[in-house]
């Protein structure tokens, strides 16, 4: 398999180690033990700068040994959820505290929860990766909401990553160019199974049979178009919500290999770049058609972070450690680092 990380990595069989390049040479490495993660974050202070709740607040904070987080959802009241790639659980922490509990025991077929977001109305969105579905939890109870059948051919699909617009939830295929939307109805009403939007990407679209492609979603600028890293490529993907038309974003000649969660604040979208180590900070214009990379975020406590969500002054990252071979003992763990 190519260097990016394949989809080989992601079920458990292997992880890559090499490294791409983006505008120069990659920054970034990770710690030693989850020990040592802690104790850097004891002493690292975020320079001052007043970040979520408290500066008293903890920079770090372990998951439980085994359970591979891959997805990160913050909701208004500073709680964080982590979805599990072995079995779909889904923890509910406190940012205050650095505490959590179980919320969801997970899907009976045991497939995992990945990219997620919370909105203001208690409801997590999940993605289900192979079992090509999504799910819906009462943020409160962990109660399912709703589940959606989304790939005709769950054999060959890893639905990934979710995106909150004001009406529609979008969420993306790593095996195939296609979107799906979930169309909210008054007062964000749940659609039913049979209301799934299935948008296939058409146009300049990156796809790399059987490698792991669209990954992190995240909206334009002006709201009206959506915009999608390509992991295996690094191509950062401008989509029409409306017809799935697809064009590259001009970076200058650069690309963002091994680009994961995407998090954007105003023009500044936030790329986490797996393998990298790295949030590489991208500029962009108001369309979302043109970006400049304008600098990069590293941290000795980065174990290859999967995706990114913010609260306060602060950037939450679970360490995903996709070049480590997972065991029942593999230790795990949340970092966090200044938004500014």
């Amino acid at each position: 398999m190519p260097e990016n990380l394949s989809r080989r990595a992601l079920l458990g069989l292997g992880a890559a180690t090499g490294a791409g390049a983006l505008l120069g040479p990659l920054a970034g490495a990770a710690s030693a033990a989850s020990a040592a993660s802690a104790a850097s974050a004891t002493s690292a202070e975020d320079d001052g700068r007043p970040v979520a709740g408290s500066d008293r607040w903890p920079t770090a904070f372990a998951l439980p040994n085994g359970f591979r987080p891959e997805g990160i959802a913050v909701d208004a009241r500073g709680r964080a959820y982590f979805g599990s790639l072995v079995d779909g659980r889904v923890l509910r922490y406190e940012l205050a505290t650095g505490k959590g509990e179980l919320l969801y025991a997970g899907p009976a077929a045991g497939t995992p929860s990945l990219g997620m977001k919370a909105d203001d109305r208690g409801r997590l969105f999940t993605a289900g990766a192979w079992g090509g579905d999504a799910r819906v939890l009462d943020t409160r109870t962990g109660a399912v909401l709703a589940s959606y059948q989304l790939a005709g051919d769950p054999a060959n699909t890893f639905v990934n990553d979710v995106l909150l617009t004001r009406h529609t939830v979008w969420i993306t295929d790593s095996l195939q160019p296609v979107l799906y939307g979930l169309p909210l109805g008054p007062g964000g009403r749940l659609p039913g199974p049979d209301q799934v939007i299935r948008r296939p990407l058409t146009g300049d679209v990156d796809h790399v049979p059987d490698e792991i492609n669209s990954n992190g979603i995240e909206t334009t600028p002006d709201g009206r178009a959506l915009l999608v890293v390509n992991m295996t490529t690094g191509a950062l993907q401008r989509i029409d919500p409306a017809t799935g038309a697809t064009g590259k974003v001009d970076l200058g000649g650069g690309s963002l290999p091994h680009g994961d969660g995407l998090l954007r604040r105003g023009r500044d979208l936030y790329v986490v770049r797996n393998q990298a180590n790295e949030v590489t900070v991208v500029r962009l214009d108001a369309a979302g058609r043109r970006g400049t990379v304008t600098r990069r975020i590293t941290d000795p406590r980065f174990r290859v972070p999967a995706t990114v969500a913010a609260f306060g002054d602060r950037l939450y990252l679970p360490n995903a450690r996709f070049d480590t071979e997972p065991t029942p003992d593999t230790d795990y763990d949340v970092v966090a680092v200044p938004l500014h």
